[in-house]
This record gives structure tokens, C-alpha cells and sequence, in this order.
């Protein structure tokens, strides 16, 4: 029998790894795990000092090392993330929504970085810088050979330090601006306000450390002013803190109400979480907007709101992320943020849509039709687990026309704004602002040098018939006709821009109106012909609240 010497070093390895094993396995699986666990963790430790001495060529351990933690946790789900000491500060943002630099957004256009939206209030807006200003140096450094990541990483840094940032804005040549840094903290509600004499609307962003601080003041603010009645937008809110979700359906529901709970392999993370204080409102009525984009803490709060009957949901059906995440320290100042446990909504559903824990053959897939269950809500509504939230009334939306994407590929709703502003000091306000009719021609003419490239359905409809008769041997009996055709159906730049007008307005309009009122503006704006406002407005009358809500549809 071959014997195994053990050094002090393994020793305690294997000591850790038995303490660890044994917390997180059943008795009968605790042999099995630990054989597994030591084997590997001696095989990568091995092929990783063999790789960085005897590679042919330099390696980079720690790029190397990385590059494996990404592969392993790359298997398990995209929210199980490794967070190095170098992104602490990228961190933070995401959980705080504060960091220390300028207070602006930043966009590539053509190789170029642009200042394309300061914050109102912080740094970069009050020295002057604009959106559509082109950045040429930082403290007197070109910036040519960086990207917009370093970019982003030199304007940020500790509140009180001054950075020098030069740019190029459209007619006034090079200006140069001191900007002292700050602690920038991003709202979670970028915009609240009366959409009519009893309607109030709170937008919702984001779910950091202040979001129901947000939500509660603007609601009180609100009630001041006459709310009987609230639209509350979760629409592109991908979600943040759990307890911020709690605490914020704690607004709507009376204290001791069950909000959500959670369960994972280890019995600690089984928990419900209940309203623990008394509601802002329990009655006024709450009609809440979702989307594609509403996911994880926005579907705790629409899908206990709607398994409670307390509010409304109105949209799209949502995204589905119904898996929770906590965050451990590891060695060297670093993050492991992993997913501990899966929340289940009041009536018992975890509205979870892809299943990362049964691959096929390594593809993620949805849960299968043949899994999804019912379940009731308060009134005893039917909803269903596996597909994020459905809406109470869905809204539809007209498809995006070809001809805006490629607008938007080109950037040319910027550039048009960044010229628009420079010739126009002033405009109305945000609510009211409407390009003329001479205004839009202006800027469907100026389009016609810009080389837009795109493709429409229909085109490529057209093209694959064509691949079709010509395997078919039906292609020269019909190619002038298909010739034609294709002519007829080729896009054209000014019709297909007429043709979408009322979508190439509305976002034309929101760029340009974001130059003068910012995040605020471009919000407010964006409720003008909005048809989830509408749907909502229609929802928020009594008598069709209390038919959605019973079940009467």
C-alpha cells in the first residue's frame, strides 16, 4: 500500500476543506465532496504553477487567473460574479448608486469620446460642460489612445481633487474646465410629479441603499399636492436590494403583510420578509407600468402588489429573474457575488423564466410549459410561475421601424441635438416642447448625406425568397418580376423616416430636450403620448380597478 505524506500546509488545507464540505453537504455526502474538492484544487493549483513556469511564452498570472474564475462561474449563471479589488468602486455604485468624479455621462461616437449627459446639480454641469462636448485631453493629457473605460476611470476619484478636462463643442473650437470631483449619488427616482390634478407618477431607476427613502419622499410630496391616485413606473428598472423592494411594497401594504420569501440549499437563506411598518396609503388607488426590462426587485414589488390585488400591473411581460444574490468577502480585498436562494412571491411563485440549474448540453433554456403552475392571487386571480410578470393589461407597442435603428447606429439623434442646441439657447419646457414641422424637415434633409444603412423585414424576406427560387429552379421564370420587386421594396431613406415620423419625433425630441432639462426633462418629456400612461390613466378609475382586481375582466 502506497502511503501519502501530508505536509503542515495540506494539512490545513484539508482541515478547511473538511469544515467546509461538512456545513454544506448531508452526512452521507460529506466523504464523496471532500475527495472531490482536495483532488481539484490540487489539480488547478498544479496546472497553474506548471502554466506560468513553463508556458513558451510570458504569461500574466493574474489576467490567467481570472480568465478561469470567469470560465467557472460563467457556467453556473450570469449573476454569480467574481468582484477584484480593482472594481470595488464599480461595486459600490451598483449597491449605493454614489461614486467620486465629475457627475457626467460619456459615449464613443466614431473613435471619439463625448460628454453625452452631465447630471444637473453635480460637477460637470455646474462649471459648463454640455452634452456633445468632444473630450480632447485630461490635465492636459490626449486622450486619443484610450477607450472610454479609462476614460471614465480618469474622471473619477476622491471628492475634493480637481481635474482638468479640455473639450471641442460644436461652434465655439476648444474650451478648457476645472472641475472639482464630488461624491456623486445618481437618484433612484430621477423624476416624480402631478401627470393631472389627481394622478401622481414616480419613476423608479434603480433599487440602491435610498430607493424607498426616494419613493417615500416623493410620494409625500405627491399627497401634497393632491394625489388621490399614483402611477408608479418600474419600466427598465433591472432591479437592485432586496430590502429596498420590501420596504418599498411596505409603502402600499399595512404592517405584518408577508412580501416575499426566499429559499436556497442552505437552510439560513430561508426567510420571509414582512411589512414592517405602517403603509404610507393601504387604499389609493396604484396602477404600476412593467416592461421586458423590469426584472429582479421590480418583480418583487409588481408581483407581490398583484398577488396582494393592491395595484395594477400594466406593460409587457417582465424580464424573469427571481434569483437572489449576496455578496462574500474573499482574499485581497475582493467580492464574490453569488446566488444564494430563489424569492417566491406571496401566492407561492418564483417567477424565475431561464433554469441555469438544468442545462442541455450546456444551452440555458426557459422552463419548459409543462412545468409552469398556476397559483392565486388574494381574490383568487390565476398568475403563474416561470415567466416573470404578466400584466394585468398589457399595452402593445408598435414595432420599432428598421429606419430608427439605423439612426441610432449612426448616432445621428445625438449629432442632430448636439447641432440643435448649439443654435438654439432656449427651448419650451419639457412638457411642451414639439419640434415644428419645418424643424423636422430640417433634420430629415440633413439625413441625406449621412450614408444610413438598414435593412427592412421585408427585404430580407424578399432576399431569402430569392436564395429559395434559385435552389428551386424557379428563380429565371421569375427574375424580372423578383427584380422589380426588389427595386420597388429597396428602402428609402426619406419615406421610411416619414413614414415612422411619430417614433423619430418623439426620440429626436427626447435628445434634444435632455440638453436643456436633463435626466429630469427627458422623463417628463417622455409623457407626452405615452401609451402606458394612457392605459394606466384607464386603469386607475374605481370601477375598472375593481373589476381587474376581482378577477372581472
Amino acid at each position: 500500500m502506497s502511503k501519502v505524506k501530508l505536509t503542515k500546509k495540506s494539512g490545513i488545507r484539508l482541515f478547511i476543506l473538511a469544515a467546509f464540505v461538512a456545513v454544506i453537504s448531508p452526512a452521507a455526502k460529506v466523504a464523496d465532496d471532500f475527495f472531490e474538492i482536495s483532488k481539484n484544487l490540487e489539480i488547478f493549483s498544479d496546472l497553474y504553477k506548471h502554466i506560468n513556469l513553463y508556458y513558451a511564452d510570458d504569461t500574466q498570472p493574474g489576467q490567467l487567473m481570472k480568465t478561469g474564475i470567469d470560465a467557472m462561474l460563467g457556467s453556473l449563471d450570469p449573476y454569480t460574479t467574481y468582484i477584484p479589488e480593482s472594481k470595488m468602486e464599480d461595486y459600490r455604485f451598483m449597491t449605493t448608486g454614489q461614486y467620486g468624479g465629475i457627475g457626467s455621462m460619456i459615449r464613443t461616437i466614431d473613435g471619439q469620446v463625448y460628454v453625452s449627459e452631465p447630471y444637473q446639480g453635480f460637477p460637470a454641469e455646474k462649471v459648463g460642460l454640455k452634452a456633445g462636448d468632444k473630450i480632447v485631453t485630461i490635465d492636459g493629457k490626449p486622450i486619443a489612445d484610450k477607450n472610454q473605460s479609462e476614460i471614465s476611470e480618469v474622471l473619477k476619484g476622491s471628492p475634493g481633487t480637481e481635474v482638468k478636462v479640455e473639450v471641442e463643442r460644436e461652434g465655439q473650437g476648444k474650451m478648457t474646465f476645472d472641475v472639482v470631483r464630488e461624491e456623486i449619488k445618481i437618484p433612484d427616482v430621477p423624476y416624480h410629479g402631478m401627470v393631472n390634478e389627481q394622478t401622481g407618477y414616480i419613476k423608479l431607476s434603480g433599487f440602491t441603499q435610498t430607493a424607498s427613502k426616494e419613493v417615500k419622499a416623493a410620494y409625500k410630496e405627491l399627497e401634497s399636492q393632491g394625489m388621490s391616485q399614483l402611477i408608479f413606473d418600474l419600466r427598465g428598472n433591472g432591479g437592485g436590494l432586496l430590502r429596498e423592494a420590501v420596504n418599498i411594497v411596505n409603502v402600499f401594504v399595512p404592517k405584518g403583510t408577508e412580501i416575499v420569501s426566499t429559499k436556497g440549499k442552505l437552510s439560513e437563506w430561508d426567510r420571509t420578509h414582512l411589512a414592517l411598518n405602517e403603509p404610507l396609503s393601504a387604499d389609493i388607488p396604484v396602477v404600476v407600468l412593467v416592461d421586458g426590462g423590469s426584472a429582479s426587485a421590480s418583480e418583487i414589488v409588481s408581483g407581490t402588489l398583484q398577488d396582494l390585488d393592491r395595484a395594477v400591473v400594466v406593460g409587457e411581460t417582465s424580464f424573469g429573474k427571481g434569483l437572489v444574490q449576496q455578496t462574500k468577502d474573499i482574499a485581497y480585498g475582493s467580492k464574490l457575488k453569488i446566488t444564494i436562494a430563489k424569492y417566491y412571491t406571496p401566492s407561492g411563485r418564483c417567477i424565475q423564466k431561464l433554469d441555469y440549474f438544468a442545462k442541455n448540453q450546456g444551452k440555458v433554456e426557459e422552463v419548459p410549459d409543462s412545468l409552469v403552475k398556476s397559483f392565486r392571487t388574494e381574490n383568487g386571480r390565476t398568475v403563474f410561475d416561470g415567466r416573470g410578470i404578466t400584466p394585468d393589461v398589457e399595452v402593445e407597442r408598435d414595432d420599432m421601424g428598421k429606419v430608427v435603428g439605423g439612426l441610432f447606429r449612426k448616432n445621428l439623434f445625438f449629432k442632430y441635438a448636439t447641432q440643435y442646441a448649439a443654435k438654439n439657447e432656449q427651448v419650451s419646457d419639457a412638457m411642451d416642447f414639439k419640434l415644428t414641422d419645418a424643424e423636422f424637415k430640417e433634420f430629415v434633409s440633413w439625413l441625406s448625406d449621412k450614408g444610413v444603412e438598414y435593412s427592412t423585414e421585408t427585404q430580407d424576406a424578399l432576399e431569402e425568397l430569392i436564395d429559395i427560387a434559385k435552389k428551386e429552379k424557379y428563380y429565371g421564370d421569375s427574375e424580372s418580376d423578383l427584380n422589380t420587386l426588389t427595386s420597388r421594396l429597396k428602402p428609402n431613406l426619406n419615406d421610411d423616416v416619414m413614414r415612422y415620423e411619430d417614433q423619430v419625433r418623439h426620440i429626436l425630441e427626447s435628445e434634444i430636450i435632455s440638453r436643456y432639462h436633463y435626466q429630469n426633462g427627458r422623463v417628463e418629456h417622455g409623457l407626452n403620448d405615452d401609451p402606458y400612461i394612457d392605459k394606466a390613466l384607464e386603469c386607475l378609475s374605481p370601477d375598472t380597478q375593481r373589476r381587474i382586481l376581482s378577477g372581472n375582466l
